[in-house]
């Protein structure tokens, strides 16, 4: 059977597919443990859920020598740098752990730390959980990076709180980046199988026609002039945002202690009922249930429709209510 180096449409249409599948298997797994353990516990173990899945797909398909279901598919075959053998295990479990782990550890991490230099900015600490913060916000991970904040002058937590950002808001800019390189070239779909180099090859089927790969090279031109554009508007709007956080920071801090006296004494109507907790910068929803803002924002992630009555909604729609007292 003659073997040939896989088009990008391929290997677009490929990964495409398994990500309908990863995206089927994630939802059933949070919607059982959603049945299983509530709504609160649904929203700390969100992205844990999410990862094992993730890995559980690639394990039983990659890493255990078989294809996966996008590439059986459309008939392409995973190969090494040399196009004459299959991955290693070991390249092939560095691929799942740069595309799974390693994406989750840089998420919770950055997120950890932010978190972590903006109540020292704050200059009060809260024992209230963020349900964005997961699981990992009581593990050792957490009280290591807080002893590190704690050893910083606030000059470096300045600073270091803007690295922080800039990092955020480069790993999404990194991956346009690299799939308008993938649309120019035609290889390595993904981050990770670049770094791991892992190729494809296809088999069967016919060949591209040579206009679809200059379709894609167009494209991936015109994705090179967005990302630049997008990058100059990014940092000419960067100290407005400093400017947006600074004033939110400081709305928070004026919020009169009684507001919270006043909640407590309220019972069972000032609590959120996705965290079960005293509820937190109080927020509407269109059809007038009050959460948590962390909570609710957390929850439209995936679900746009309210966790009470479940109407639907955008969540562009949600009211934060400044001065509730309730």
């Amino acid at each position: 059977m003659a073997l040939a180096e896989a088009g990008p449409a391929r290997v677009v249409r490929s990964g495409q597919k398994d990500e309908l599948y990863r995206s089927g298997l994630r939802s059933g797994a949070g919607a059982a443990l959603h049945g299983l353990a509530g709504a609160k516990k649904w929203l700390e173990w969100r992205r844990e859920i999410e990862l094992l899945s993730d890995v559980a797909y690639f394990v039983l398909t990659t890493l255990s020598g078989y294809q996966t279901l996008g590439e059986e598919y459309v008939n392409i075959v995973q190969v090494d740098s040399t196009k004459k053998r299959v991955p290693s295990f070991l390249r092939r479990a560095v691929f799942i752990s740069l595309h799974t782990v390693v994406p989750y550890c840089l998420e919770k991490g950055l997120l950890h730390l932010e978190h972590e230099l903006q109540l020292e900015a704050d200059g009060a600490r809260t024992l209230q959980s963020n349900p964005a913060l997961g699981l990992s916000s009581r593990t050792l991970i957490r009280n290591w990076i807080q002893r590190q904040v704690r050893e910083l002058t606030e000059q470096q937590k300045k600073t270091l709180l803007q690295i922080v950002y800039v990092l955020k808001q480069s790993f999404p800019l990194l991956h346009r980046l690299h799939l308008a390189v993938f649309y120019i070239h035609g290889t390595f779909y993904h981050l990770s199988k670049r770094i791991a180099g892992i190729r494809y090859l296809r088999f069967g089927g016919l060949q591209e026609d040579q206009s679809i790969r200059s379709s894609y090279k167009f494209l991936g031109i015109i994705s090179l002039f967005h990302l630049l554009l997008t990058i100059g508007v990014q940092m000419y709007s960067f100290k407005q945002k400093q400017r947006a956080r600074q004033e939110w920071k400081l709305h928070r801090s004026l919020v009169p202690q009684k507001n919270m006296t006043k909640e407590k004494a309220t019972g069972r109507h000032s609590r959120c009922t996705l965290c079960l907790e005293e509820r937190r910068h109080t927020t509407a929803t269109p059809c007038g249930h009050l959460f948590c803002w962390e909570c609710i924002t957390e929850w439209c992630n995936t679900r746009t429709e309210c966790p009470l009555c479940r109407e639907k909604f955008h969540p562009q729609k949600l009211i934060y209510l400044r001065h509730y007292q309730m």
